[in-house]
C-alpha cells in the first residue's frame, strides 16, 4: 500500500513561549477534501503554513508520499511546486486578470501557446473569461478570489491548500467557489485541505473533518459522522456553540 500523499506526525510548533501545535497527527488521503475547523487561535493557519513548507515544525515530521523535506532545500521547492496555498485575502498584481492567472505559468517557463490555453481555460472555469483584459485590481473582492483560485488551478497542483478562502464573500461568490472546488477535485483527483470557520461549508464540501483544539486534532471523522454523531464532548460543545469561536 502506498503512503498517504500528506501526513502529519507529532507536529509541535511554538512562537516564542506560546505553544500553538502540541502533537498534531493526521493522514490526508489521495483525492479527498479534508477540512480543519476549530476556534480562532487554535493554530489552523499555522498548520497550513507548515503543510505548504513555508515554515518548519519545532518537532515532528510532515511527509508527502512517505518522504519529508528540509525547508528551503531544493527538494522542498520541488514539492512546493506540486502544491498551492490560497489565502483568505487574495493577492492580485497591477495587471490584467489574464496576466494574474498566467503568473505562475510564466515563472515555470510554460510555452506561450500552452500558457494561453491554460489561462483562458482557468478564467472560464471560474466564470471570468470575459474579464481577461480587465485590471484585476478593479474587480470585486469575490472576483479577485476567483482569480486567485484560477491562478492556483492552472498550475495543476497535486495538493490544494485553502485558508478561509471564502470568508467575507457574498453568497454568489461563495457558491461559485465551492462549486469550483468540487468540480476541480472531480476532474483532477486533487487532494484538498480546507481551513474554514464556516461549519456549513465544511459540511457541504468535506469528505472528512478534523477539529483542532488545544494544539491537537481531538476528533477526525467522516463529515456525516462528525456533524451528526460526534464522539468527543469537545466536538459536541463546538458544534452546539457552547465553545466560543
Amino acid at each position: 500500500m502506498s503512503a498517504a500523499p500528506l501526513s502529519l506526525e507529532g507536529i509541535h510548533k511554538s512562537f516564542g513561549t506560546k505553544p500553538v501545535l502540541r502533537g498534531l497527527d493526521a493522514e490526508v488521503q489521495a483525492g479527498e477534501i479534508f477540512s480543519i475547523v476549530g476556534p480562532s487561535g487554535a493554530g489552523k493557519t499555522t498548520a497550513l503554513r507548515l503543510l505548504d513548507l513555508l515554515d518548519s515544525p519545532d518537532a515532528g515530521r510532515i511527509t508527502f508520499h512517505g518522504k519529508s523535506y528540509p525547508i528551503r532545500s531544493p527538494e522542498s521547492l520541488a514539492q512546493r511546486r506540486r502544491m498551492v496555498l490560497v489565502m483568505q485575502n487574495p493577492t492580485v498584481f497591477r495587471a490584467t486578470a489574464f496576466e494574474n492567472v498566467a503568473y505562475g505559468l510564466w515563472l515555470r517557463g510554460v510555452p506561450d501557446a500552452e500558457l494561453r490555453g491554460r489561462v483562458f481555460a482557468g478564467l472560464d472555469f471560474v466564470g471570468l473569461l470575459e474579464a481577461a483584459k480587465e485590471s484585476a485590481e478593479k474587480l470585486s473582492g469575490g472576483e479577485q478570489q476567483r482569480i486567485a483560485f484560477a491562478r492556483a488551478a492552472v498550475l495543476n497542483p497535486e495538493i490544494l491548500l485553502l485558508d478561509e478562502f471564502t470568508a467575507n464573500l457574498d453568497p454568489f461568490n461563495v457558491r461559485l467557489l465551492e462549486q469550483s472546488i468540487l468540480r476541480y477535485r472531480h476532474e483532477t483527483g486533487c487532494t484538498v485541505v480546507i481551513v474554514t470557520h464556516n461549519l456549513f461549508q465544511a459540511k457541504r464540501l468535506a469528505d472528512r473533518v478534523a477539529l483542532l483544539l488545544d494544539g491537537r486534532f481531538v476528533e477526525v471523522a467522516p463529515a456525516a459522522d462528525f456533524f451528526e454523531h460526534p464522539v468527543r464532548p469537545e466536538t459536541r460543545a463546538f458544534l452546539s456553540g457552547e465553545m466560543a469561536y
